[in-house]
């Protein structure tokens, strides 16, 4: 097992493979990636059998922000016959470490979409016979993960469940709330789900709390906030929903983002605004370090070359910042479903 299988969002395919190579080698495990433009996927091949494994056992998932998924795999298994695809993927799931659950899954790409029902179908009958075949148990710590590129040519891993993506194709599926004034609403509350987990809700994304919302128009993620019961400052030049200035929870500022100053200290601070990644920072740092807020979720557009180191550099910016004034914080990025040419960040100020 020296294959590691990364999913992606198709065309961040270099993205995945650099930061892969950075996490895998910050863990001693050397190794090249294997890609393809748009395939939504991509494979780093270890040079040390079985450190595919060991990396996915011993790195943190949360920290990859390109990554939406990853699994330890064999090689590719293919030339499979489409009168019985169960016997031959049998035979190659007894070489796998023992798993709990099976999620067959295609790419997340056009053809991948096709391969949807099939999917779904061979998860069914495929699960049903590790089952009666004693493959399958609760207590195991690893999820069996089958990546159908074609009816016949799959690739068969393992992902640790405590430490992968619990979704399938690493995908969290929200619907879109018809009340909501735009679909970028959809960023925000993935993002709650992806950093804060749900036992901190209560304390951290809960009624009473003070929240700003930069370039908020025409409100999209100021309607989530709203929806936790929060008062929130909206702040931008354009309109704001009228939905939204009925609910007497919101005051709009009709003012510039980038030089606006709260009146009092925030728990929230969320910002969606489209500008350069590095005057993001610049402001998202500004509010940390004058304690404007205790917790901000934003997002960085990325340029349209070297999207991996823009993004680290920001981060290591806004490291270095706070750690010069002081504080200790809690920060994670991540490339959502729901995002596209842009990450999302999360910032706890402890």
């Amino acid at each position: 097992m020296n294959h590691l299988l990364l999913y992606c969002r198709p065309g961040f395919e270099k993205e995945c493979a650099a930061e892969i190579r950075d996490v895998a080698e910050a863990e001693g495990i050397y190794g090249y990636c294997k890609l393809e433009d748009n395939s939504g996927y991509v494979l780093y091949v270890t040079h040390e059998s079985g450190a595919a494994l060991r990396l996915v056992d011993e790195a943190d998932f949360s920290k990859l922000i390109f990554a939406r998924q990853w699994v330890a795999c064999l090689p590719v298994v293919d030339e499979i016959s489409a009168d019985d695809r169960i016997s031959p993927l049998l035979e190659k799931v007894a070489e796998l470490p023992p798993c709990q659950s099976v999620m067959v899954e295609p790419a997340d790409t056009t053809d991948g979409r096709e391969m949807q029902r099939f999917c779904n179908s061979f998860s069914s009958a495929f699960s049903q016979k590790l089952r009666r075949s004693k493959l399958l148990a609760d207590a195991n710590p690893y999820r069996l993960h089958i990546f159908a590129l074609t009816g016949t040519c799959f690739y068969l891993g393992v992902a640790p469940v405590e430490n992968s993506a619990p979704w399938p194709m690493g995908i969290m599926r929200l619907k879109f709330p018809n009340a909501a004034p735009s679909r970028s609403t959809l960023k925000l509350e993935e993002a709650w789900h992806w950093f804060v987990p749900p036992h901190e809700w209560q304390h951290y994304i809960s009624g009473g709390l003070k929240a700003a919302d930069l370039g908020a128009a025409p409100g999209g993620w100021t309607w989530q906030l709203v929806k936790q019961n929060m008062f929130v400052t909206a702040v931008d030049n354009g309109p704001m929903a009228e939905s939204l200035m009925e609910s007497g929870q919101v005051t709009h500022k009709p003012e510039d983002a980038f030089t606006f100053q709260p009146a009092k200290n925030l728990d929230w601070m969320v910002c969606d605004i489209v500008d350069k990644p590095a005057r993001v920072t610049d402001l998202m740092i500004r509010w940390l370090v004058n304690g404007w807020c205790r917790e901000t979720v934003f997002n960085l557009k990325l340029p349209m070359k070297q999207r991996y180191t823009e993004v680290r550099s920001c981060l290591a910016m806004i490291e270095t910042a706070l750690e010069e004034a002081g504080f200790k914080y809690r920060m994670a990025a991540k490339h959502l479903y729901h995002d596209r040419e842009e990450i999302t960040c999360h910032i706890r100020i402890l």
